[in-house]
This record gives structure tokens, sequence and C-alpha cells, in this order.
């Protein structure tokens, strides 16, 4: 049940990019069409997913044991990054059409600052090793759904009149602010 709670509440109520404010360059720049916000969001929780892996691994196995827990970012930083590239050549090597639809977002998730958010957080918190795949699985749903749900919105926009002021910038963050506010809603769910 707590791993459940820890779910929900890294999807819905701590929400990457809601509540942390992790991540909004890509939130912001690839929010545009649905499709690409969709392959952006997928690529994120996949590689949150294996961050969460490798960097427990490596905090638990190594860095606490010989007391280098100092060297947390860097390791991190080195992880994030090697893990990106890595997964890049597979998916050039395995599935080039894959490689073609997910374009640029793969080597811009390296600079994603959730990923990282996402590997500190977990050794902040001290999580087991279940507690973080499962904290990062639903931190990368929760970055998904709010790209997918700030795309279909913009993609709405763009149908509507807009004032000229506020066009582009001005009202994708005036929306990621309600959006902000209405996710905090769900707080009461879960402690």
């Amino acid at each position: 049940m707590e791993l459940l709670a820890l779910f929900i509440s890294a999807i819905l109520v701590n929400n990457f990019v809601l509540y942390y404010f992790l991540g909004i360059c890509p939130f912001l720049g690839v929010s545009k069409k649905i499709d690409s916000a969709l392959s952006m969001g997928l690529a994120v929780t996949f590689v949150m997913t294996i961050t969460a892996v490798v960097s427990w691994m490596i905090n638990h196995w190594i860095l606490i044991p010989y007391k280098l827990d100092y060297l947390q970012i860097v390791s991190f930083i080195l992880v994030i990054a090697s893990l990106v590239q890595l997964v890049e050549m597979f998916i050039r090597k395995a599935s080039p059409a894959l490689y073609q639809a997910l374009g640029i977002y793969l080597p811009l998730i390296t600079t994603n600052c959730a990923i990282m958010g996402l590997a500190l957080l977990a050794a902040l918190k001290n999580f087991s090793f279940l507690k973080t795949v499962t904290f990062g699985i639903g931190s990368g749903l929760g970055f998904t759904l709010a790209i997918v749900l700030m795309a279909s919105i913009r993609e709405q926009l763009d149908l509507s009149d807009v004032p000229k002021p506020l066009k582009g910038a001005g009202i994708a963050l005036i929306v990621a602010g309600i959006m902000a506010l209405a996710f905090q809603g769900f707080s009461g769910m879960i402690k």
C-alpha cells in the first residue's frame, strides 16, 4: 500500500514539473504538439526508471559504503549522461524508426533537470530499492501526464482567440500555473 501511495503521489501530488518545477524547459518547449509531447514523456519515463535503478546501486553499493557521499552529484551526472548515450545507441541499432521518431528528444533528456532531481531526491529520502524504482516510474509518468496535458491545452489555444500580448510563452506560463494549482488539489488524497 505504501508503494502505491508513493506511485500515485509521484504522478499527481509531487509531480516534478508542477510541484518541484523541474523539467520546465522541455515542458514548455516540447508541449506544442501532442505527438512530440508523448514521445518526449515516454523517453523521459524510460530514462528516469533506468536512472533510478543505476543511481540507487551506485549510491548504496559504492558511495555510501566508501563514505564518498560528496560525489553524488558528479556520479549522478555521469550516470545520466552515460545512460542517455547508451539508450540512444541501442535505439539507433534496434529500431531506426523509433530513433527517427524521437529525433532530438533523446539528447535533450541529458540536460533535463527532472532526471537529476529524481536521483538526488531518492538519495536524500533514503528510499529502498523498490521505493526508488516506484518513485522513478511514477515520476516519469507524472512528467508524461503533465506534458501531454499541456500539449493538448496548447493545441486548443492555437485555435482560440488569445489576446496578442499573451500569445506564445505568456499564455503557456499562465496555463502551467493553473495546472499546478489544479494538481495541488490532489494533495489531500495522499499524505
